[in-house]
């Protein structure tokens, strides 16, 4: 015995250059590159508002302060305007103020030089000054205001924006370490997330190559999580429990098939044989040849009926759409047909139909389906209540077609397997027949989106076609 070759292991870069390639990575990348670029926004607007507020606060203050000292140049003149700058000039803060002569020599306050043409320009100006007890390298900046008093003085009044520029900087410094420390999360994030999705991946690659080479039985596995991946593998495995059932399906057709037609082509080469040996005068030979060609009808209507079950089954049958047409004329046509081959079997074929029972689909293949389930309750309703019925009537949205007798029935426990071709039951094994009839009427069903099912009738047997009804 052979040992197994385990797969050779990847390298780690191999390993992270799948992970980069996933799906779930890129995808969150692109939410993390998304989330970057609103938090940088979102941000920004914030420093860019609490900027304007302070810049808000700020001219506020300096229009108040400059009413203020107006009022007492106003009620004291010059004297009481230098005592009150030379007092608030040396109280510690932000706030600035210089006084000069219409000619712009300092008389009182804390600042020691501005850029030119400041003072000769009365108005509000944002940028550098220096203040008088610092060195002329110390260069700070403020939001100061101009104002010409009565006699020309000048009235300088600003604040230093000192602590709104730190408050931008602390801003930036948080936002970049913040957005770093995303940026580092989101990689670290999609990461583990991608490897996870590409561990769950791997698994179901490994499964379906299992599958692959041979083994049907081999299921993807399920976390329990009810994600995406778990509803795909779930669907998968239905899948493959279909595809289970039918390769099943055709082992036990071709089994049948080799069972069931094995009987009439020895029948149809004995025939054969037997005209090749005894026949002695063209009489002879024909009745011989008849037999043959009646037994070779009969395999021809088998392989037709498989051919049909196949394209309905395929929904390959061009006439699919079909026509509107009433189901109980078709019920009523095929149970006139069948009374007289009933009453020479000693039954009797009753037949009910409500008005109006409008069908879209194929009416041939609805007719040979009702001609099929007649056939069989016929063939297989000797024994019991001489009676078999066929009645079609409406309920809901749906058109229900039944055929019922009192034959010897279907166990529960087989009914849903003889709706597979070439079934039969032991006890049908002796009558003429190939087990095609229920798997025909089975498909027709299907093609018409309704369905075939078996019940009780007492001592029998009673099928029920049900086919949505049409709108009209």
């Amino acid at each position: 015995m052979t040992a197994r070759t385990e797969p050779p292991r990847e390298s780690l870069r191999a390993r992270l250059q799948k992970i980069f390639r996933t799906t779930a990575f890129k995808l969150s990348l692109a939410y993390l590159v998304l989330f970057a670029l609103l938090a940088s926004v979102g941000l920004g607007y914030v420093a860019w508002n609490a900027r304007r507020v302070l810049d808000d606060q700020i001219v506020s203050t300096i229009e108040a302060e400059i009413n203020g000292l107006s009022e007492q140049y106003t009620a004291g003149g010059l004297r009481r305007l230098i005592a009150v700058v030379e007092r608030r000039a040396k109280e510690p803060g932000a706030s600035l103020y210089l006084v000069t002569t219409p000619a712009g020599e300092h008389i009182v306050g804390n600042v020691s030089r501005v850029p030119v043409g400041v003072l000769s320009s009365p108005g509000q100006y944002e940028g550098p000054y220096g203040r008088g007890a610092e060195s002329d390298h110390a260069e700070h900046r403020a939001i100061m205001r101009v104002y010409t008093l009565a006699g020309g003085f000048r009235l300088l009044v600003g604040r230093d924006t000192e602590e709104r520029d730190r408050l931008r900087d602390a801003i930036g410094n948080t936002f970049g370490s913040s957005l770093a420390l995303v940026l580092v999360l989101g990689v670290v994030g999609g990461w583990f997330v991608a490897s996870r999705v590409l561990k769950r991946v791997d698994d179901m690659t490994e499964t379906t190559r299992t599958i692959m080479a041979g083994d049907l039985d081999g299921r993807l596995k399920v976390s329990g999580s009810g994600d995406e991946l778990d509803r795909l593998a779930q669907n998968l495995n239905l899948m493959l429990e279909r595809i289970g059932e039918l390769m099943r399906g055709m082992r036990e057709v071709s089994d049948n098939i080799a069972h069931d037609l094995k009987t009439p082509l020895t029948r149809l080469r004995n025939r054969a044989d037997e005209a090749l040996r005894t026949a002695r005068t063209p009489d002879d030979l024909r009745a011989a040849i008849e037999g043959i060609v009646e037994d070779g009808d009969g395999l021809i209507r088998v392989f037709n009926a498989l051919l049909t079950i196949a394209r309905l089954e395929a929904g390959s049958t061009p006439e699919q759409a079909g026509t509107t047409f009433d189901a109980g004329e078709v019920a009523g046509e095929m149970a006139e047909l069948y009374e007289a081959l009933a009453e020479e079997r000693g039954l009797h074929l009753r037949f009910t139909a409500e008005p109006n029972l409008p069908l879209r689909g194929n009416r041939e293949l609805v007719g040979q389906a009702l001609a099929n389930l007649i056939d069989n309750a016929i063939k297989y309703g000797e024994g019991g209540a001489p009676e078999i019925t066929v009645a079609a009537r409406r309920e809901g949205d749906h058109v229900t077609l039944r055929v019922a007798d009192h034959g010897p029935g279907v166990p529960e426990a087989e009914r849903a397997r003889v709706l597979d071709r070439f079934v039969r039951l032991d006890a049908a094994r002796t009558r003429p027949g190939f087990g095609l009839g229920l798997s025909l009427v089975a498909a027709v069903a299907r093609m018409h989106g309704g369905h075939l099912s078996l019940g009780d009738n007492a001592t029998g047997l009673i099928v029920t076609l049900t086919l949505p009804a049409a709108e009209v």
